[in-house]
């Protein structure tokens, strides 16, 4: 392909994404950085962790998505009692008129293109390993036999940050399968009233399909070919680097308040995702702006705080925007 040809199929992949998101946009009021994160991590194939408080909306914004680009959805509600052959699929004894019964494979709902995991945090460790595995590997095993999931396959789980009782918090090693936790907050008082209007009336908003499964996959590598300079991948490295507390390279409350930073994956997810950034954004090369809005996505479930920044209540999103002006000021070298 020359270079003409690949300049319209980028000019092609851009009004297609803008189409998407201004259909998502036409039924979901505000909520527009959201709604850009998820559909960054889904255009650079990663999993997304939502976490707000019940009621804001975050199923019905998955549902929306899995609509507009004409995915199969399913929704999964975590519970204490939900077990691994619920989410996975089992296997079940099938009628046969020559006394034969075999046995047969009934695909659960991790069988679908969109899996909403609705708050994840209240299934038991096993029930979360199922799907934990799906989410790495792209297959499920059930009595032994291994089988694949059809791309593209992503997982958007929710959590609810109150009433924690009797909930099963991921571990750190778990939380970093997700290329991105983005924060559901509170819609404004102009939002709230078009909610009302466009939910509590007569009307019905039907959603139209923008994209279909061979178009997300096709854009899904494109992302991939976004050019990223060294500069940038200097400027990402700085990034992870400085989230350590260890590092000599870092501001003074990270080394006080951090335990842990990121580690390799966090720097792969950063590059992705910007690069998924760059190409929402008409662009054909990532950025210091696409590093920069990511970054806070991709590295805030992956900074650990220690003892006392959990006590003074630190919040990991200042400790990374403070970590970013200082590595952008070139004090980390």
């Amino acid at each position: 392909m020359n270079i003409e040809d690949k300049e319209q199929q980028f000019k092609r992949a851009f009004l297609k994404i803008t189409e998407v998101k201004e259909e998502v946009q036409r039924f979901i009021v505000g909520q527009e950085e959201i709604v850009e994160g998820v559909l960054w991590s889904v255009l650079a194939g990663g999993h997304t962790l939502l976490e707000g408080l019940p009621g804001l909306g975050k199923t019905m914004l998955v549902r929306t998505l899995a609509d507009v680009m004409d995915l199969s959805f399913s929704r999964i509600q975590f519970t204490p009692d939900l077990m691994p052959t619920d989410i996975t699929g089992t296997m079940v004894m099938k009628q046969s008129r020559d006394d034969q019964h075999p046995f047969v494979f009934h695909p659960g709902p991790l069988f679908h293109h969109l899996v909403l995991a609705d708050e994840i945090n209240r299934s038991t460790p096993k029930t979360q390993s199922a799907l934990l595995e799906a989410m790495a590997e792209n297959t499920v095993t059930v009595v032994g036999e291994t089988m694949t999931l059809e791309k593209p396959f992503f997982v958007l789980a929710t959590q609810n940050p109150i009433d924690l009782e009797g909930t099963y918090p991921l571990p750190e090693a778990q939380v970093d399968r997700f290329m991105c936790k983005i924060l559901v907050s509170y819609p404004t008082k102009a939002e709230l009233k078009q909610i009302i209007q466009r939910t509590t009336g007569t009307d019905d908003i039907v959603l139209e399909k923008k994209l279909n499964q061979a178009e997300l996959l096709s854009i899904q590598d494109l992302v991939k070919e976004i050019m990223v300079t060294d500069e940038m991948i200097d400027f990402a490295i700085d990034l992870i680097d400085a989230t350590h507390p260890k590092s000599e390279r870092t501001t003074e409350r990270i080394k006080q308040y951090v335990d842990f930073g990121s580690g390799p994956r966090g720097l792969q997810n950063v590059i992705l995702m910007a690069k998924a950034r760059a190409l929402t954004q008409g662009r054909y090369h990532v950025s210091m702006g696409d590093l920069k809005k990511v970054a806070p996505l991709v590295l805030r479930h992956r900074m650990i705080l220690n003892f006392e920044g959990e006590a003074m209540s630190v919040g990991t999103d200042e400790l990374i925007l403070e970590m970013i002006d200082y590595v952008q000021k070139g004090e980390s070298r």
